[in-house]
């Protein structure tokens, strides 16, 4: 498990095991959401078996899976709904965490200023340069 923090209370992961729950919620995240479809995925680890798990060990899971035709701004507000609506630190997972850091990045543009958004996600390990234009954008339209 790959877990990286873009803020003390959002954090992205490559595909999540069921098995990774109990560390999970060891490191004191109280929300997973998974942004990857299942179709992407084998059965095993298909977002049903990990709510599964998830909610026995008392963690919100929700699914908002995401790809380049679903990055809409119903589903970046969706998005960031659930991080607010969170009890406590949220932890996000997809293929390889970049899609959780754009819905993040996008959903935050216009209420933190574009370089600390791009800042953090480096920060994450995750190059979103491309992204600049369009949270600009975004910013000066306040937002999603």
């Amino acid at each position: 498990m790959d877990i990286r923090q873009i803020t003390p209370r959002y954090a992205v992961s490559p595909q999540i095991d069921p098995e990774d729950i109990v560390a999970i919620k060891a490191a004191g995240f109280t929300t997973v959401i998974c942004n990857r479809p299942d179709e992407e995925v084998p059965p095993s680890h298909r977002a049903d078996q990990v709510a599964e798990v998830a909610r026995a060990a008392g963690l919100t899971f929700h699914v908002l899976p995401l790809t380049h035709q679903t990055m809409t701004p119903e589903n970046v507000a969706r998005q960031r709904s659930l991080i607010e609506g969170s009890e406590g630190p949220v932890l996000a997972y997809c293929a390889s965490g970049t899609r959780c850091s754009v819905v993040w990045s996008l959903g935050q543009a216009g209420h933190l200023p574009v370089d600390q958004i791009m800042q953090a996600t480096a920060n994450a390990g995750y190059d979103l340069a491309g992204l600049r234009p369009q949270l600009t954008a975004l910013e000066s339209q306040g937002g999603v």
